[in-house]
């Protein structure tokens, strides 16, 4: 018998803490690079639009990924770093909430939807622009308890 597709059933599982973080890096080109820092984007603040694209995807996972839950969410953040001679841009979430799953998914799709909101942004100054290292980096909560990248 072939194994029916669905969301796994979490009605036994007992309510906790979640925290998940993860991080995306953005590739700039020097032209979009000096865009993003002198916030001359013409659609306006990358730094504010990104943030809020990322903490609205972390609200919305369970409407772009199937089989995930809805969740009520505590907290969702996103920051950055720049690294300056490198051009890159590393975006940061954080999502927590108290539930029975874990919020990986919506700390990975918030970082993902933020670094895209980026490229959207600057695309007009280079189209090369690259998207890499989406992953999870810390993760507690649940039975598994907690998972730190190395």
């Amino acid at each position: 018998m072939k194994k029916i597709s669905g969301m796994v059933d979490i009605t036994q599982k007992r309510i906790t803490n979640r925290v998940a973080r993860a991080v995306a890096d953005v590739i700039l080109s020097k032209k979009a690079f000096e865009a993003l820092m002198s916030d001359s984007a013409p659609k306006g603040n990358v730094f504010e639009v990104a943030r809020i694209a990322g903490i609205m995807s972390a609200k919305n996972v369970h409407n772009l990924i199937p089989h995930c839950h809805q969740l009520t969410i505590n907290k969702a953040s996103i920051d950055f770093r720049v690294d300056k001679e490198k051009r890159i841009l590393n975006i940061f979430s954080e999502v927590i909430c108290d539930g029975k799953t874990g919020v990986e998914m919506e700390a990975l799709t918030s970082v993902g939807i933020a670094a895209l909101t980026v490229y959207d942004m600057l695309k007009s100054f280079d189209k090369g622009t690259i998207i890499s290292g989406i992953k999870l980096i810390y993760k507690e909560g649940g039975k598994s308890g907690v998972y730190k990248r190395k």
